[in-house]
């Protein structure tokens, strides 16, 4: 937004400004003595420079205001409402910018987003807590809002930045997280989340960027932080984290037919097993005991099944299907027969207006009915078919290159985690904004293979997405 404003305009605007500053220090010395409104003005020319630099820089922001708000950390706090501002404010500047240039197509998949919001409204009216409801629907409007327009903004025309920074931002998160982790810091809240969000975001991105034409630098530096991101999936003890990342992980390899690699993958893994059973039996023995009743049974009696510890919010999320079956108990709600009026006005929710439903798919059909939940299947399914497209592109081409093979690995592993996790259509979380933000963009730009024969295929991933491979 910047390279079209002369350098002249900006210089007397910077001017302007420092002298207005200098005015207000003189009149009114104590707002520039008091922490609060040094925070607020802090804050105020953040949200500023975010505008300006909005294609650049606000995503990147978004992402960062969203994993502050949602960590343990005490910095945390000061998050959780101002989230839901940078999110309007991201929705509101790429809607006037997607207006004003009329750039992009909107398909079927967006239509759905937008019936997707009206059934959860129709959902909330109907809700026993009307008001946190309705609320709920609003961040997921402007979340549906900001995906649709000002992430796709801050990657149109810039696919070779953007990928080479998402490859940056993966590997500064895993180690950021890696150093809180190992110094006894659970940054992340739960190891539910750890699990979900190195399998899900960590694990592919950083794999894919193994596969590049990089350096041998980059390669082994990515490499190495792919292990450290695959033991923080193992050290989560997420059942849902380690199947997504292992079957994404698979999924990559046998797509561009890379056979050779997983079976070295593979042998890698059962040489070190097998070198710790032969050199340590007795620890081996004992470990493999305790992970076998923490990672598979979770604690709990073997005899009851490996699924034990979900069967419970399952059913109960099952009879509230059944008690609301049309219009469900209104979108992010349960019908838990509680008092929320100590609750109103927070802006996280609280565990009197929702339950654990051990699955994000039977958690939209409990919030919004079977008369609800059409549009947002058509969504998951149209996301499903962006997939498709692309693993068929990487089999005829066996080309690592096309950025959209790192987002349709992120959503393999989405959609394989969050059967057995709640946070696939939960706007406050994270993880959540990161998996829409990409899949409204895997949408944009997964190759349309029906249409392509090898040739054509081999022709789109010379010319069109050559640059895209970072670091070289």
């Amino acid at each position: 937004m910047t390279e079209r404003i002369p350098r002249s305009v900006l210089a007397v605007a910077a001017i302007l400004g420092l002298m207005v500053l200098a005015f207000l220090a003189y009149i009114q010395p104590s707002f520039f003595s008091n922490p609060t409104y040094l925070g607020g003005i802090l804050f105020l020319e953040l949200i500023i420079a975010a505008i300006w630099m909005y294609r650049r820089v606000f995503f990147p922001l978004i992402l960062v205001v969203f994993l502050l708000a949602g960590t343990n950390l005490r910095v945390g706090t000061t998050w959780t409402s101002a989230r839901w501002l940078f999110l309007g404010l991201g929705a509101l500047v790429g809607c006037m910018i997607t207006l004003k240039n009329r750039r992009f197509r909107f398909s079927v998949f967006h239509v759905s987003a937008m019936f997707a919001v009206l059934a959860a409204l129709v959902s909330a009216a109907v809700s026993r807590y009307p008001s946190i409801a309705f609320s709920k629907v609003l961040s997921l409007l402007l979340l549906f809002l900001y995906c649709g327009t000002g992430v796709r903004l801050a990657v149109a025309g810039r696919e070779d930045r953007f990928f080479a920074g998402l490859l940056a931002g993966c590997e500064m998160f895993v180690v950021a997280i890696a150093a809180l982790q190992f110094t006894g810091v659970e940054a992340l809240g739960n190891p539910n989340s750890l699990g979900a969000v190195m399998a899900v975001v960590g694990a592919p991105i950083l794999l894919w960027g193994t596969l590049l034409n990089s350096d041998r630098g980059v390669k082994l530096r990515r490499l190495a932080l792919y292990a450290v991101c695959m033991f923080l999936v193992l050290q989560s003890h997420s059942r849902a984290g380690m199947v997504a990342a292992f079957v994404s992980c698979g999924v990559l390899f046998l797509a561009l037919r890379k056979h050779k690699l997983l079976a070295q993958g593979f042998g890698v893994i059962l040489i070190l097993i097998a070198t710790v059973a032969v050199v340590q039996p007795q620890a081996f023995s004992n470990s493999v005991s305790s992970l076998t009743s923490a990672l598979l049974y979770k604690g709990k009696d073997p005899s009851l099944g490996l699924l034990a510890s979900r069967e419970s919010p399952w059913q109960t999320t099952i009879d509230n299907i059944g008690d609301h079956f049309w219009f469900g108990t209104g979108f992010g709600t349960a019908d838990n027969g509680q008092d929320t009026t100590a609750h109103f006005g927070q802006f996280a929710s609280s565990g009197a207006t929702r339950s654990e439903n051990g699955s994000s798919y039977l958690s939209i059909t409990a919030w919004v009915g079977m008369a609800g939940v059409l549009p947002f299947l058509l969504m998951l399914l149209m996301v499903a078919s962006a997939v498709v497209r692309t693993l068929v592109w990487m089999f005829k081409t066996g080309s690592p290159s096309h950025p959209a093979i790192s987002l349709a690995m992120v959503m393999v592993a989405g959609l394989l985690n969050a059967a057995f996790e709640d946070w696939l259509f939960a706007p406050g979380y994270y993880l959540c904004v990161f998996f829409w933000s990409m899949a409204f963009v895997l949408v944009d730009i997964a190759p349309p293979v029906a249409l392509l024969g090898l040739a054509q295929a081999s022709r789109l991933e010379q010319q069109g997405w050559r640059s895209v491979t970072p670091s070289r």
